[in-house]
């Protein structure tokens, strides 16, 4: 695409104020106040029914005019044309849709003819205008808080694109897209706690996460269109708040959905029952101010877990916090306490040893057995972290089984029991207990109902076969 001059971009701020062709684009603005403000007078904008209305109104005109239906010839034929295409409840009356077409015709949208109603140029663009920003509008809206910060600074990126890399002012949009982008992640910083508590709240992360990527791809490339030196000085100053920002919310993103995906497994991980006090002791400390990137939760975002009402009484307003006030104690237990320590007396009674002389034992292990002894180690070590049970004692009774039923039959149908299941196939495969490999022939599965869904449909198919162990050793021997 060729690269334009930032000073010749069309721009109303930077042309004569006197040029003709200003003022023709102004005088296009007031025939638009003009139309609004006379259909505000006959009452079309008290509710955002009559403003729908009147947007499908002119959406058959415009349809008219692209070639996509037939000539127009009155305001009956809009009126009949407009009950045949939409359900409405309340149709617009026949003088209503009169009164707008001479409103349309007053301000030369449209022109009137005997038998036909004909669009014009300022009309096209300022429909145009009309429709876009209501479907703008309603794609902004359908999504969530975040959603519509993302969104707009997705749009603002597109606006670029379409409007400043053709030579027409879009406006400031680079700096509208990186203030989006920045609202949005000071709101997933304020329902942190909220969106991690939500146990739906994954498909979400994942589409923020994805559309972080996607406009930090956006930003580098609207960067990239300006390359003379003093373009790049101007803009200096964005570049290092939208690099920061995206990275921020990037960081952040990734780092909910780590969190996300370690909570869903923590409830079913079994504890070894030794516990590394310096382990422990940096876990906490940690805790106390984690990285943005880190899956180490901070102290409120565990406590938010908590607050599930898993066990009766516990999703309480307020903070949980597991709390147990001692009973009062009696006056006379605290007089036998204190009687007993005043006249304790430790045993001292003679310890009796026996020194014994220590034996040693030699066991010789060969190299082999010494491997096969570690790879078990490192099995049992993954079983502690990881459960495999289900997914073992399935493939038992099934040898080779496509992977969809695998997981659906061997656990549930639920997102998490999903996650985990992959987990633990995942484990079993690079511990070569089973092996995963592409069906050669298009297996008809059965419709499971499950609540998510494959990003590639392709694996569903696949094989999970157990593997022989003794054989394959016998094998290779």
């Amino acid at each position: 695409m060729e690269k334009m001059d930032s000073a010749s971009i069309v721009s109303i701020f930077n042309s004569d104020d006197s040029a003709p062709e200003v003022l023709q684009a102004m005088k296009d603005i007031s025939s638009l106040s003009g139309v609004l403000s006379d259909l505000g007078s006959h009452t079309f904008y008290q509710s955002p029914m009559e403003i729908l209305r009147f947007l499908r109104i002119i959406q058959l005109i415009n349809e008219e005019a692209l070639g996509l239906d037939e000539k127009i010839e009155n305001s009956e034929t809009l009126y009949y044309r407009y009950r045949n295409r939409y359900s409405d409840p309340e149709f617009p009356t026949k003088k209503k849709i009169e009164q707008i077409v001479n409103i349309l015709a007053k301000y030369n949208w449209i022109s009137k003819h005997s038998r036909l109603i004909k669009m014009r140029d300022v009309g096209k663009r300022m429909m145009d205008v009309l429709i876009r920003l209501a479907n703008d509008s309603l794609a902004y809206h359908m999504h969530d808080d975040i959603g519509r910060s993302l969104f707009q600074a997705r749009r603002d990126a597109e606006i670029s694109e379409a409007y400043d890399d053709q030579g027409i002012s879009g406006g400031n949009k680079i700096a509208s897209m990186i203030k989006n982008v920045a609202d949005a992640i000071q709101l997933m910083e304020e329902r942190e706690l909220e969106m991690l508590a939500d146990r739906n709240a994954l498909p979400q992360l994942e589409l923020i996460h994805e559309l972080m990527k996607d406009l930090e791809g956006k930003l580098q490339e609207r960067f990239r269109q300006f390359q003379t030196m003093e373009e790049s000085l101007v803009l200096t100053e964005l570049m290092q708040r939208g690099t920061a920002a995206l990275a921020k919310g990037t960081n952040l993103s990734l780092g909910m959905i780590t969190k996300y995906l370690k909570f869903t497994t923590m409830q079913n991980t079994p504890l070894s029952s030794t516990l590394n006090p310096e382990k422990v002791r940096e876990f906490i400390v940690k805790m106390f101010d984690p990285p943005i990137e880190s899956d180490v939760p901070n102290i409120y975002q565990l406590l938010s877990f908590m607050e599930q009402n898993q066990y009766e009484g516990e999703a309480m307003d307020g903070l949980w916090i597991p709390v147990k006030f001692a009973a009062p104690i009696p006056a006379l237990a605290i007089d036998e306490a204190l009687t007993y320590m005043e006249e304790y007396e430790p045993l001292t009674e003679n310890i009796d040893e026996i020194d014994v002389d220590p034996e040693f034992e030699t066991n010789v292990i060969s190299q082999t057995d010494l491997d096969e002894l570690m790879r078990e180690t490192n099995w049992l070590l993954t079983k502690n972290m990881i459960e495999t049970s289900k997914i073992e004692e399935f493939l038992e009774q099934h040898e080779e089984t496509p992977l969809e039923e695998v997981i659906i039959k061997a656990t549930s149908s639920e997102w998490s029991d999903a996650v985990n299941a992959l987990t633990a196939i995942s484990a079993l495969v690079g511990n070569k207990k089973v092996t995963v490999e592409k069906s050669n022939q298009k297996n008809k599965l059965p419709t499971f109902n499950r609540n998510w869904e494959w990003m590639n449909d392709e694996d569903r198919v696949n094989i999970v076969r157990k593997r022989n162990t003794g054989q394959e050793k016998r094998n290779s021997e």
